[in-house]
């Protein structure tokens, strides 16, 4: 079972690492992350769990590393459903590890102002105490700036946790003032809250940003039960009937029962053009309706919902780390004592060896303030989340960022036929007629085909795009297995079939040569014409395929069931490498172990029966739009629209992630790095070290949101001029 707790006021993302590996060190759990962008807690066990205990056992691992944390609990979580963050000045679960909310607006209200007025009063005294050359005026400017992280060093001391930021930078103000740095001493730890300020609004305002891009979540929805109600789309049954008016978020799957509108779908599916819905249409939460007034019948839950699936894959797409991140991660656990090894080192023996004590303390406490690895704690996560929240804005679901970084090594696309290169529908392609015009041909067969239910039948008649001519009377209808179909049409008899019908009534027919089902039409025993009807394929197919090749893929190799003929013609106008046809579902998994063998794979489909395929590729890319619950299941990523293109964009903002978190890395190791080798050929002070910790966190968090400016498309429209 899946449960989401959520964390506040958890400000470090170190910290948060820290937490996270005490938490799974306490083997209380099945598998517990901590997700610091979302500010959530997601643990699974294989049982049910007291949430309230569960809630409390977090908070006390949390506040050993980090002081005043929070962790609350919404009594609405459950496997399918995930919580809402607090809204309207309220948090959802109302309910802290005892069960009561312990922070009022007030008195955090009041801590706030008392906290900056102390800091507005140290900066004061630190400016007064250089004029005046008063050390006391001094020390009390220290008190009243830096007095939290002393507090916290002091505590976190007694609880034997020495390497965190606040013992460092305490260790490191208080040796400044034990060689006479006084104004530095103070002055370094007001630069050093002013940066991690900033940081924190850098990391509050980029989550924000990410997650504005991936909001989908309807607010409320107005249901139609005894007048009209606003309440929560959780609370929406199915069959009950909604309003939606212009510009609301459609709040639950269903069917248009009145009226019609341009719903912006952009949201879901990447498509910047309005999709137009009438009556019968069915329709997806998480749309914006643009014009008139309709009315859903609602067909799904809000937690089997559209915009609710979503959600959840995108929400729980931060639990799957890159191994950059995973490197990163045990990277930070070394990187931290190490320094602080040099460190003492540094204090130690060069002062030794030359007697200089004042140098070399001073150089060792450049090595202290460097030390903190937040800048490369928070910033790689952040780029990618920034890539998952940029892929989700052009309508592309990555359900994990190892899936986003992997996408860098593929060299090789299988795709699916049927719905991914092709439409997946049916659609006439060719009438050939003898002695009769093609409106008659299409007219008849789509009298006939109009009491069917087959895929091809109703082809025809949506290609007919009429109403049927009620003075026509169709009687004696007869569908005759394998064959096609039989009936008098205004007392005349009429055939519509394949070639098995054509010869069981002795009629001479014109047989042809061009590929798809061929329906043969005859009255009163005499030849009309051929329909050929053909699944399409997708406007973008030759585009995407050729846009593939531009980014560097190899091999594009299309697989599918249908006949070779049909296969070998879908696959040389779509421009693909090679073509596998007449393949069961075990078949397609044995050609993609064999495309394995060669390189890095990823396939690409929509069926049912692709999902073994789909689980066994190095990457499985899903058609969301049309594709199968089972599908959309087993894939990797999910592509909410069904053009093919959408692939290209997603490799587009892989790569720009990458080229962002490999800067983030190198800025903040580089900087520091240089700083610390500064500091040893006595040019660094520590006004430099500061920066090198926290200014490089800001930097590499702005940097990060560079990602969500990624340009849909661009490529494709390359590809076009060509």
């Amino acid at each position: 079972m899946k449960y989401i707790f959520q964390i506040r006021h958890l400000g470090c993302a170190n910290c948060s690492a820290k937490i996270e590996h005490a938490l799974r060190r306490s083997k209380q759990f099945q598998h517990i992350e901590i997700n610091f962008m979302l500010g959530e807690v997601q643990v699974r066990a294989d049982r049910a769990i007291d949430v309230v205990k569960t809630a409390a056992f977090i908070e006390k691992i949390a506040n050993q590393y980090e002081d005043g944390i929070k962790v609350t609990y919404d009594v609405d979580n459950s496997e399918e459903h995930r919580h809402e963050s607090c809204t309207k000045g309220e948090c959802a679960a109302g309910l802290d590890a005892e069960g009561t909310h312990t922070d009022s607006k007030e008195g955090q209200g009041l801590y706030r102002r008392i906290k900056y007025t102390a800091f507005i009063l140290g900066i004061i005294l630190l400016l007064g105490g250089i004029v005046f050359k008063q050390d006391k005026m001094l020390i009390l400017a220290y008190l009243l700036t830096g007095y939290d992280i002393v507090w916290m060093a002091f505590k976190n001391c007694i609880k034997g946790r020495m390497l965190d930021e606040n013992f460092l930078m305490t260790i490191a103000t208080v040796a400044a003032f034990a060689i006479g740095e006084y104004p530095e001493a103070v002055a370094v730890m007001i630069f050093y809250k002013i940066g991690e300020y900033m940081q924190d609004k850098a990391v509050d305002y980029s989550t924000r940003e990410i997650e504005k891009a991936m909001d989908i979540r309807p607010d409320f929805a107005r249901v139609l039960r005894d007048g009209e109600r606003i309440v929560n789309p959780k609370d929406v049954n199915i069959g009950e009937l909604v309003e939606v008016r212009p510009g609301e978020k459609i709040p639950l799957d269903g069917v248009v029962a009145e009226g019609s509108s341009a719903l912006d779908t952009s949201m879901l599916t990447g498509e910047s053009l309005p999709l137009t819905v009438g009556k019968g249409d069915e329709v997806l939460s998480g749309s914006i309706n643009h014009e008139g007034v309709i009315r859903i019948h609602v067909t799904k839950l809000f937690k089997h919902s559209t915009a609710s699936k979503i959600l959840e894959l995108i929400q729980s797409a931060s639990s799957k780390k890159s191994k950059s991140e995973n490197f990163i991660t045990k990277f930070a656990r070394w990187y931290t004592p190490l320094v602080v090894g040099l460190a003492l080192l540094v204090a130690v023996v060069p002062s030794v060896i030359t007697g200089n004590w004042q140098e070399w303390v001073y150089t060792s406490i450049i090595f202290l303030v460097i030390s903190c690895p937040c800048a490369l704690v928070v910033s790689v996560p952040l780029g990618f989340f920034g890539g998952i929240g940029a892929a989700s804005k052009v309508g592309v679901l990555v359900k994990g960022s190892n899936y986003l970084e992997e996408l860098n090594q593929i060299d090789t696309v299988v795709l699916d036929k049927t719905g991914t290169i092709t439409k997946g529908r049916f659609g006439i392609t060719h009438i050939m007629t003898k002695d009769a015009s093609e409106n008659e041909v299409l007219e008849y067969a789509a009298l006939l085909e109009s009491f069917s239910n087959h895929p091809i039948a109703k082809s025809i008649v949506k290609a007919y795009g009429r109403e049927m001519n009620q003075s026509i009377k169709v009687t004696h209808f007869k569908e005759i297995s394998g064959e096609g179909l039989a009936a008098k049409v205004n007392g005349e008899d009429v055939l519509a079939g394949n070639e098995k019908l054509m010869m069981r009534h002795s009629i001479t027919y014109e047989k042809n040569d061009k590929l798809g089902s061929h329906v043969y039409v005859a009255k009163e025993n005499k030849y009309l014409g051929c329909i050929i009807v053909a699944d399409e394929i997708k406007e973008d197919s030759k585009e995407a395929v050729k846009s593939l090749k531009v980014r560097g893929i190899k091999r594009v190799v299309m697989l599918t069931g249908d006949k070779k003929e049909i296969a070998d013609q879908i696959g040389k106008e779509a421009g693909v490498d090679e073509v596998y046809a007449e393949l069961l579902p075990q078949d397609k998994v044995m050609k993609l172990e064999e495309e394995l063998k060669q390189g890095r794979a990823v396939f690409v489909g929509d069926g049912i029966n692709d999902a073994p395929v789909l689980a066994r590729a190095d990457i499985g890319i899903a058609m969301g739009g049309a594709g199968s619950d089972a599908a959309i299941e087993a894939a990797d990523i999910v592509l909410m629209t069904d053009r093919l293109s959408s692939i290209g964009d997603v490799m587009d903002i892989a790569k720009k992630t990458r080229r962002i978190v490999t800067e983030n890395i190198i800025l903040a190791l580089g900087v520091k790095v240089i700083v610390l080798v500064l500091g040893l050929l006595g040019i660094a002070n520590m006004w430099l070290a500061v920066f090198a910790d926290v200014g490089v966190s800001f930097l590499a968090v702005l940097n990060s949101i560079r990602v969500l400016g990624h340009n849909k498309g661009h490529m494709l429209e390359m590809v076009k001029k060509r």
